[in-house]
């Protein structure tokens, strides 16, 4: 078994999490890869320190240390080699979490392949100007579209296989996966939705309206979103940099054909971890 980890250095409990798990491989005789600038803070571990791309190619499977972002970032590096994603909690929340930091030792389970893989749904985004793609991404949690300066409302078109059906004046869009449903879309006052429910969640952001309501879209539907008024709109994937949408641009959101694979090794399901993790914010 080989395994890459790859821990967020800035929340304050990944190191001992991260120590913890390097204990419970050692234990296991596991193979497994740490970055190389992080040799000085983990010497006295059998961890081998190496480049992230040698280690994502090389490793059996990808396990992230920190909050929500930081296995969306883990997750996102992953996809891009097929490797499964362990997120282990060193955060607040972390809805993605698949162990908490006192259950290292399920890491056992993981070595005698006891889990199943929860195949989460990715969007695809497309800029475009006219039927040219100029470039392509994909998106975990959400697609986030909006005028640079944020204190100003964006006048924005949005269309459905071809067809616009609203222009919104707002503050921006969120298009979310199922994933995603429970983090900047569910604070914008989106619904929550199962993962296993294939989807794309839409939902403006202080819409100046009466009637501007989340929208769920099926799975083939093609979104496509411009600027009204001609002004350069900006999108983020997973909070990723922004990518300026010129005026003579637009951007389709889809369904990715590929997928974010996460371990499960604990046989919650979803709504035991949505339960258990809101009612620590009521």
């Amino acid at each position: 078994m080989k395994i890459a980890i790859m821990p967020n250095m800035t929340r304050k409990e990944t190191k001992s999490v991260t120590a913890g798990i390097c204990e419970n491989l050692d234990l296991l005789g596991a193979v497994y890869y740490l970055p190389r600038e992080m040799e000085g803070s983990f010497s006295g571990k059998g961890a081998a320190f190496t480049g992230s791309d040698e280690a994502l190619s090389d490793c059996d499977y990808v396990i992230a240390v920190g909050g929500d972002g930081s296995i969306i970032h883990a997750a996102r590096a992953a996809v891009k080699y097929s490797k499964p994603i362990l997120g282990v909690n060193a955060g607040r929340l972390a809805f993605m979490a698949g162990l908490e930091s006192d259950e290292l030792s399920l890491l056992s389970k993981l070595a005698k392949g006891e889990f199943d893989l929860d195949r989460r749904m990715l969007l695809k985004t497309s800029l475009k100007r006219g039927d040219e793609t100029i470039e392509e991404d994909f998106a975990l949690n959400e697609c986030f579209i909006a005028s640079e300066e944020r204190q100003r409302m964006s006048s924005i078109d949005v269309a459905l296989n071809g067809n616009v059906f609203a222009d919104y004046l707002c503050d921006g869009l969120i298009f979310a996966t199922p994933t995603g449903s429970t983090a900047y879309s569910l604070s914008a006052g989106g619904p929550v939705v199962d993962p296993e429910l294939k989807s794309i969640i839409f939902t403006p952001v202080c819409p100046h309206s009466l009637t501007g309501r989340s929208v769920i879209f099926k799975i083939g539907d093609v979104i496509s979103v411009r600027s009204k008024d001609g002004e350069k709109l900006y999108y983020s994937n997973d909070g990723s940099a922004t990518s300026a949408i010129e005026p003579d641009m637009s951007i389709d959101i889809s369904a990715s054909p590929m997928t974010a694979d996460f371990i499960r090794i604990k046989s919650e399901n979803f709504m035991d971890i949505l339960y258990r993790k809101l009612a620590q914010r009521r």
